[in-house]
């Protein structure tokens, strides 16, 4: 009889190592920046890296464990936050974490309606699909003042950001809310793709037809995985409106978010959960460091546009590197790595 795919976790002992790894992450991520006490590092560094990784996440539902290609991954982001927005502002006592919730339903509403074509069609022909959602919803938000308040800029402005009564609006605050959302949206997740539905989605990936013949069906395990990606991504995109930049307009969530966040997920890994948030860091920390270094070499004057332009060229070498040379992105690296330490430790012990 036929079984749907197990999640690739090894039971090896080698395992041990990233599971300690992982476990210090966390508790270096509750705990460490507090310590610090930097603005610096919670504004521009630790916020948008995790909302980041959520969308990360959400893509990667979709597309390395659905198989299901997307580049409209901005638009749900949008639909995530000016829904947050409008529910926080004409439902007077609606808090804004149920806001936010909602309004990640919201654009699971839509994720499943602009996934209706992946039902007939796959490949460079979704990619179309979901493109025609990036063009379509950021148009509308802006051609419509009811979505932003009447707003002649088309801007929307964060809520006071509140929790059982206490204000979060420090950038420590804003980190801990922010913190607080990915870490259990990633824990359910995970269990997510742990459970029949995970292995359901990456039967559909691997082969659909295969996978109708075991019964499951592939039109409703697409949409699910359409569902639950464009949640992830809603929440992300009111999470980047409200804790992050505190003001956004739909121009905030064009094409470039969306490669961006596809960024993430090829140099992270696909198919890997870790790896959202190595690519997220990757990305959020490579301009910081290519300034750094180009501040040490060049000076303290930097031309911005020549920094920019280092940036596209260097993120484009890296993923025609990822793609070719390593699919499995920094993830793959990083056991590959800490396979190699091991071994090397175990024969400096066997020599002993």
């Amino acid at each position: 009889m036929a079984t749907l795919p197990q999640p690739l976790v090894s039971t090896h002992p080698r395992t041990a190592l990233p599971a300690l790894i992982a476990s210090v992450a966390i508790v270096a991520a509750a705990f460490l920046p507090f310590a610090i006490g930097s603005d610096y590092l919670f504004s521009a560094i630790l916020v948008p890296v995790l909302i980041l990784s959520l969308a990360g996440l959400g893509l990667n539902i979709l597309t390395g464990y659905a198989g299901q290609l997307s580049l409209g991954s901005a638009a749900f982001m949008a639909i995530g936050a000016f829904a947050t927005y409008n529910i926080n502002l004409r439902l007077p006592g609606f808090s804004l974490l149920l806001s936010i919730i909602a309004g990640g339903v919201i654009a699971a509403a839509f994720g499943v309606l602009f996934g209706l074509p992946s039902l007939r069609v796959k490949g460079f022909y979704l990619i179309a699909s979901t493109l025609a959602a990036q063009f379509f919803v950021p148009w509308a938000l802006s051609q419509y003042g009811w979505f932003t308040n009447g707003d002649a800029s088309g801007v929307i402005s964060a809520p006071p950001l509140t929790l059982a009564g206490y204000s979060l609006d420090s950038p420590a605050g804003r980190y801990a809310y922010t913190l607080a959302i990915v870490a259990v949206l990633t824990l359910l997740a995970r269990n997510l793709i742990h459970s029949p539905t995970g292995r359901a989605w990456m039967a559909v990936r691997d082969m659909d037809l295969a996978a109708a013949a075991i019964g499951i069906s592939p039109g409703r395990t697409k949409l699910l995985a359409f569902a639950v990606s464009s949640f992830l991504l809603g929440v992300a995109g009111a999470l980047w409106a409200f804790t992050y930049l505190g003001t956004v307009e739909p121009a905030g969530f064009d094409l470039d978010r969306s490669f961006q966040v596809l960024f993430v997920i090829i140099i992270g890994g696909l198919g890997s959960i870790r790896g959202n948030f190595l690519g997220a860091a990757f990305i959020t920390l490579l301009p910081i460091a290519l300034s750094l270094a180009g501040a040490a070499i060049v000076g303290p004057v930097l031309d911005p546009a020549l920094l920019e332009n280092a940036q596209k060229v260097i993120f484009g070498a890296l993923i025609i590197f990822f793609l070719v040379a390593e699919p499995d992105g920094l993830t793959r690296l990083l056991d590959r790595a800490l396979r190699t330490r091991s071994s090397w430790i175990g024969r400096s012990k066997s020599r002993q």
